[in-house]
C-alpha cells in the first residue's frame, strides 16, 4: 500500500501555499484530509515524500497542479433546492424584487457553484415563480475554483438518486431522460443550460471586473474555507455589486459580523443590501 506520512513541516508548506494562491484557509485538522487525498497523487508521479510533491507544486508554472491540488483538497456537497428556507423566502419577497424590473433582465452570480445543482436550482425557482418566465431575459454567472466540478456543471447530467426528492412537474419542466453508457440520467434541458453560463473564477485572487450590477448573489458555503480577513474583504466586494434591496444568499452555518452598515439580515443567513 503506497501511504506516505506527511511531517508537520510538510503541511505547513501546503497550508502557506494554498493561503496565498487560492485564500483556502486549511485548519491544522485538516492535515490527514491533505494526506488520504494526495497519497494517490504521489503514486501516479513516483514522488518519495510530501515534499517531493510540494517541490513539483510550485514548480509547475502551467497552474495545472495547482487545480488538480485545490480539487483534490475540496469538499463539494450539493443539491437541489438546498437551504429550504431561503426558497420560501425567495418566493415571499421576489415580486417586490422585480418590481422595478422594467426591462425584464435579471442577472444573477452563483459564486462556489460547485457542480451546478445551485444555478440551475434558481433557473428552477424562476420558472415555477416568476410570472411570464419566457419572456423574461435571465442570464447567471455561475463561478467555481475547482475545474472538475464545472466540468460536470457545464453537461447538467445528474443521476437519478439526485433528483429523485424533486417534484415531478419540476423533473418533466426541467430535465430529460437520457442513456449515457447504458446507464440512464437526467439532463438539464438546453434553454435552462442556456442561460447560465459557467466559469473557473478564484474569488480571492480573482479580479471584480463587472460591468453591471446583480439583483441576487449567492455565496453558501464557501467563505467556511477562509480566514476572517478574507471573508470581511469578500463580503465587501459582494456589496458592492449589489443594487439597494437586493440580496446576498450566504449558507446556513455562515453569518455577518461586518458590513452591518451596508447589509442588513433578512431572513436565513440572508442580507439585503442598504
Amino acid at each position: 500500500m503506497y501511504d506516505i506520512e506527511l511531517s508537520p513541516s510538510e503541511f505547513k508548506l501546503f497550508r502557506t501555499y494554498i493561503y496565498e494562491r487560492v485564500g483556502i484557509s486549511l485548519s491544522e485538522q485538516k492535515s490527514s484530509l491533505v494526506k488520504s487525498r494526495l497519497n494517490r497523487r504521489l503514486r501516479d508521479l513516483n514522488l518519495q515524500s510530501f515534499r517531493d510533491y510540494y517541490d513539483y507544486l510550485i514548480s509547475d508554472l502551467s497552474g495545472e497542479e495547482l487545480l488538480f491540488f485545490v480539487n483534490a483538497i475540496s469538499t463539494n456537497v450539493t443539491s437541489f433546492f438546498r437551504e429550504e428556507a431561503q426558497w420560501r423566502w425567495l418566493q415571499e419577497h421576489l415580486p417586490e424584487l422585480i418590481s422595478t424590473k422594467r426591462d425584464k433582465k435579471i442577472r444573477i452570480w452563483s459564486a462556489g457553484c460547485s457542480s451546478g445543482e445551485e444555478p440551475y436550482t434558481i433557473l428552477m425557482f424562476l420558472q415555477n415563480h416568476l410570472p411570464d418566465f419566457e419572456s423574461w431575459d435571465i442570464k447567471i454567472l455561475a463561478t467555481d475554483i475547482s475545474s472538475k466540478v464545472l466540468t460536470h456543471a457545464v453537461a447538467g447530467c445528474y443521476e437519478p438518486k439526485q433528483i429523485e426528492q424533486l417534484p415531478k412537474n419540476i423533473v418533466m419542466q426541467s430535465f430529460e431522460k437520457i442513456k449515457n453508457n447504458n446507464e440512464i440520467k437526467y439532463q438539464i434541458k438546453p434553454f435552462l443550460r442556456d442561460k447560465v453560463t459557467f466559469r473557473l473564477y478564484n474569488l480571492v485572487t480573482d479580479e471584480f471586473f463587472f460591468k453591471n450590477k446583480f439583483d441576487m448573489i449567492f455565496c453558501r458555503n464557501v467563505m467556511i474555507y477562509f480566514d476572517n480577513e478574507t471573508r470581511h474583504q469578500l463580503i465587501g466586494r459582494f456589496a458592492q455589486l449589489l443594487p439597494k434591496g437586493s440580496p446576498l444568499f450566504l449558507g446556513s452555518s455562515e453569518s455577518l459580523t461586518t458590513h452591518k452598515e451596508t447589509l442588513k439580515l433578512s431572513g436565513s443567513s440572508i442580507y439585503k443590501k442598504l
